[in-house]
């Protein structure tokens, strides 16, 4: 998806605000768009899958839907989240599945607006892109993750019916 898309397919340029979900891992700043977000919840044990890729702890079942949880802060690609009580997972709504993040913490839900949108540098050593945009707002820089890239087609555990 480009800068051009928005969340749910809209344009950004458009004018009207919208909202992200935003959470941090170490002091870095992400978001989600919020219409993504199905819940926020605190960590509970997994059940590890075989041969699973190392960012992928394993599934839980979510009243009947089985979603698999990504460890966010393995995923980009930095040390193994420490597991605890105050763990939090953000899961997703992909439309036919549904997958939770790892975070360190939910911070906030922000509007962005067209003005504070910049493209994301291309920066992946195996050209997987996913970052979709920057929101800069002050100082701040929020990274606004390719959810799709993140999780990576077939990666994801299809959501129970």
């Amino acid at each position: 998806m480009s800068i051009a898309e928005g969340p749910q397919g809209a344009d950004p340029r458009a004018g009207e605000a919208q909202q992200i979900v935003t959470f941090k891992i170490d002091d870095r700043a992400f978001g989600v768009p919020v219409g993504s977000v199905r819940e926020i919840r605190g960590w509970q044990k997994t059940t590890p899958l075989p041969n699973s890729a190392s960012h992928v702890l394993g599934v839980i079942n979510l009243r009947g839907a089985i979603v698999a949880i990504y460890d966010l802060r393995q995923r980009l690609g930095l040390d193994p989240s420490p597991l605890s009580r105050a763990s939090v997972v953000v899961v997703i709504d992909m439309g036919e599945r549904c997958v939770g993040l790892l975070v360190d913490a939910v911070s906030d839900i922000i509007d962005i607006h067209p003005q504070d949108l910049r493209p994301a540098p291309e920066t992946s050593r195996d050209g997987e892109g996913l970052l979709r945009a920057l929101v800069v707002r002050g100082a701040e820089v929020i990274s606004l993750l390719e959810l799709g890239a993140l999780v990576g087609e077939g990666h994801a555990v299809a959501l129970a019916a």
